[in-house]
């Protein structure tokens, strides 16, 4: 049984290899894997067998998957499916089949097994046994079968028709590269198979709509191959009567403008001449865009207007008059949908940006307050506004604090607040804890300030709020009055002689107070406070001592 464990882990060793060669597991992660793997394999070997065990193996096998799953989106890395999830796919397939030959009266095992290839293996066996047939068998005609008996299982599936669409096309390429001449017939046959592929997905269409995005991930595919000009064509002309109120069609419309070749020239081209035919390229692309929005005007569409002159902003150039013009064209884009209230609030914040790169600190304060109206139970609106105001140093931080805490209530969290700007978010903190007390009283207020005392950066009025709040209680508790001293202390004591002073007035004053620390808060004063400080605080202490402050 040990022998058989072990060959198993072994035979895994190159899947986890190519994980951690890739970067989709750590080394750390893959050295987990094994040893849980190991434990597992070693429950599912033993001569009493329990089906948790199994289930147990299953579970972790997939939920594997659904973490590379996970990596892969995050990466960008879509290379060696073949060498990583075809292998661990075919185990939890070998163990599934151990469990139901073992329990096979257990219905619910047989429905999960069933539940398992339909959400994994719908297409990739089918494209796996396909690729096979196509590459390794050189037989277009058994790879075309399967292909044609997969779709009659699984209409509703995009990537077969894509896969089964790249395979017709490299098979008509191998043959053009096999035979110097093509015969038209055999080009027309080839055709016709392109066209039924099309023809299987205008069927599927109307049952199950895939939408803009599959014929354009069709149309990149045909792009591959030098000879389906006339197929491309069809496709485009397909996309443009079908989806003429989806904006990724007028996105994709409006960018090949970016892509026609311009005007043949023998003569070396200048930086200059550069810029200016990106310029006209990018003034053809907006004026696709501009009659997009007239006929679909949308959030969605001009949502990707703006995000085409960002791209384009963003892009590096050693011209500031085109780097100029892009930004005043998207400033002019956003004001535009703007004024249609069809701006989304997530681009609000990078108009901003623009505007106060452009020196408009007037229309970025205007845009800001017309954002929380419109958005205002938003707290990310709210947040905006206020790291605004913070950096342009203006008065309305108070104000726009209080409209926004009655704006979004509860919604406002400790969190949104602290996502202010670092070095002046001291204002906000006052001002809410201020509020806190207002709205919930004492242990609302409480509540804040804990959240918030580890929070730098700090005001000695932060603190001294927070002791007000608390000698107006009834029941005041002079061992959190003490607390609140010793963590004014620690950020401001070196450099306030006053804050000293009145934390020693308080053990005299207060009725739970202890005179008797006065001595040791003296004692510590004079370790902490440096020259001058130290002058300040011994003369007012005397006073103190006198009666006469």
């Amino acid at each position: 049984m040990a022998e058989r464990t072990e060959q198993r882990i072994e035979d895994r060793i190159p899947e986890l290899e190519e994980l951690g060669r890739v970067g989709l597991l750590t080394s750390k992660e893959i050295r987990a894997v094994i040893k849980k793997t190991l434990a597992l394999e070693y429950k599912i070997q033993r001569r009493a067998l329990h089906k948790e065990n199994f289930i147990s193996y299953i579970q972790y096998e997939i939920n594997l998957l659904e973490l590379i799953k996970k990596r892969r989106a995050r990466t960008g890395y879509s290379f060696k499916k073949d060498e990583i999830e075809y292998s661990i796919l075919q185990r939890i397939h070998g163990v599934f089949k151990r469990a139901t030959t073992k329990w096979s009266d257990d219905l619910q095992l047989w429905l999960s097994h069933v539940a398992f290839c339909k959400k994994w293996l719908i297409s990739t066996l089918w494209i796996m046994a396909a690729k096979w047939e196509m590459e390794d068998r050189l037989s277009s005609e058994s790879a075309r079968q399967l292909f044609l008996r997969a779709l009659r299982f699984h209409p509703e599936c995009p990537k077969l028709y894509q896969e089964y669409f790249r395979m017709e096309l490299m098979n008509a390429e191998k043959q053009r590269k096999e035979k110097k001449e093509f015969e038209q017939a055999k080009m027309d046959l080839v055709r016709n198979e392109m066209l039924f592929v099309m023809e299987n997905f205008c069927l599927c269409q109307k049952q199950f709509p895939l939408g803009a995005e599959f014929l354009l991930s069709l149309l990149s595919i045909a792009k591959l191959f030098d000879f389906t000009q006339d197929l491309q064509k069809e496709i485009l002309e397909n996309l443009q009567a079908e989806y003429a109120n989806d904006p990724l069609m007028w996105d994709y419309i409006a960018r090949q403008e970016l892509e026609k070749d311009s005007l043949p020239t023998t003569e070396h081209r200048s930086k200059q001449s550069k810029a200016q035919e990106a310029a006209l390229k990018e003034e053809r692309c907006c004026m696709v865009f501009d009659e997009a929005v007239a006929s679909l005007p949308t959030e969605a569409m001009w949502e990707r207007y703006i995000a085409f002159c960002l791209e384009r902003y963003n892009r590096k150039t050693n011209s500031e008059e085109l780097k100029q013009k892009r930004l005043e064209r998207i400033s002019s884009v956003c004001s535009r949908a703007h004024e249609l209230q069809l701006l989304p609030a997530s681009l609000y914040q990078q108009w901003l940006q623009l505007l106060l790169g452009l020196d408009l600190r007037e229309k970025a304060e205007e845009v800001a307050a017309a954002a929380t109206r419109r958005f205002s139970h938003l707290v990310e609106m709210w947040e905006m506004r206020l790291k605004l105001l913070l950096q342009l140093n203006t008065d309305g931080v108070g104000p726009c604090f209080q409209e926004a805490f009655r704006a979004v209530k509860a919604k406002v969290s400790d969190k949104s607040l602290l996502a202010t700007l670092p070095a002046d978010s001291v204002t906000m903190k006052e001002k809410y804890i201020e509020w806190a007390y207002m709205a919930g009283g004492y242990k609302k207020a409480k509540k804040v300030f804990t959240s918030l005392h580890e929070s730098r950066p700090f005001s000695l009025e932060f603190f001294k709020k927070m002791i007000q709040i608390e000698k107006e209680q009834e029941s005041c508790k002079m061992s959190n009055i003490r607390e609140y001293y010793e963590r004014a202390l620690r950020e401001f004591g070196a450099t306030d002689p006053d804050i000293w002073l009145d934390y020693i007035r308080e053990e005299l004053t207060q009725s739970q107070g202890k005179p008797e620390n006065c001595g040791s808060i003296h004692w510590r004063a004079m370790k902490v406070l440096q020259g001058e400080q130290v002058e300040t605080f011994i003369s007012k202490y005397t006073l103190l001592q006198t009666g006469h402050l």
